[in-house]
């Protein structure tokens, strides 16, 4: 660490670290056994990134990410994706007003601190651009005049696994820009009697007045501040590193890890690693956060997925070839 950065003190980060660790409570008000998800869609918050949610219809993304945002006491928008979405929607545009006949900018659903940008994968391309320049830079330019984008911003999108009629599949270069990939699974019997048990009582998931505030931009901010000097040892950055060649050199694999991937998998390790209340990163964290981190950043080749091979399936395979530092 440089010596003119500044140290958080233990007193502030342990006070973030306790509001931050309230929001699984928090959510589970109003969405039953998605605690891993949500702990993914903090560590996104603390490192500034971005996650693309994947999940079959029904399984509470949109409930997610919307009582995410109460708990948090963050703006909220959401936009749903269609194929005739276009740019401007989302960004934002110039209108002309004609009481002074001059042209004024009227801010698009991306100015917010939480997007959800729901089935992401059912809109043009040009549109998907827009969002990317908006996930990349933080910031809109319309007619060449760039707009910063409030802090923090994250965007939460979703796409549907099972349904590809009338989608547009995210190129390689937008999906590299989300920090996690993060599957939202169904749940298990005894869960899916509890959603059950709690909309029989009454539970209306478009009212969330039972969710309160247990955190706010100024936790994520001071999370952010005590993440940054989380301790990494150079063993554990190479042990990052060989995971991620080793995915270059994967005979089942036309895509590897870029070291875009490397550096995400570094500052989710690090988000965990404070999370859980360490001042350092392990290797075991560095293995909890590969699949959620590299997933969407590897291309399996056609035969590998003629022969039934995942890419959790090929990521846990090289975790388990690359040697482990001790």
């Amino acid at each position: 660490m440089n010596s003119d950065e500044t140290t958080l003190p233990a007193s502030g980060a342990d006070a973030a670290r306790e509001a931050l660790g309230a929001l699984r409570t928090e959510v589970s008000k109003a969405v039953v056994g998605q605690d891993a998800v949500v702990t993914g869609l903090v560590i996104a918050l603390l490192c500034r990134g971005h996650v693309l949610l994947e999940g079959v219809p029904g399984v509470a993304k949109t409930l997610m990410v919307r009582t995410l945002s109460a708990a948090l006491a963050l703006d909220f928008k959401r936009v749903q994706f269609t194929p005739d979405l276009m740019p401007g929607d989302v960004t934002g545009s110039l209108i002309y007003d004609t009481k002074t006949a001059e042209f004024e900018f009227r801010e698009g659903p991306v100015f917010t601190n939480l997007l959800l940008a729901d089935e992401i994968n059912r809109t043009p391309p040009k549109t998907q651009a827009a969002l990317l320049e908006a996930m990349e830079e933080r910031q809109v330019s319309v007619e060449g005049s760039a707009r910063p984008l409030p802090d923090p911003f994250t965007v939460c999108a979703t796409q549907n696994p099972v349904e590809y009629e009338g989608t547009y599949q995210l190129p390689e270069a937008q999906l590299d820009r989300f920090l996690l990939k993060l599957t939202v699974p169904l749940p298990p019997r005894d869960q899916e009697i509890s959603v059950l048990e709690r909309h029989a009582n009454g539970f209306d998931p478009r009212d969330l007045s039972e969710v309160k505030a247990v955190a706010t931009a100024e936790d994520l901010a001071a999370g952010r501040a005590a993440v940054a000097t989380v301790h990494v040892a150079p063993e554990v950055l190479g042990y990052i590193v060989d995971v991620a060649r080793a995915t270059r050199h994967s005979p089942s694999l036309q895509l590897g890890v870029s070291p875009r991937g490397a550096t995400a998998l570094l500052a989710a390790s690090r988000a965990w690693a404070w999370l859980s209340g360490r001042a350092y990163v392990t290797p075991d964290d560095v293995k909890a956060l590969a699949r959620p981190a590299l997933r969407h950043r590897i291309q399996l080749r056609p035969e590998a997925e003629l022969e039934g091979a995942t890419a959790d399936g090929l990521l846990d395979g090289i975790l388990a070839s690359v040697p482990v530092p001790r």
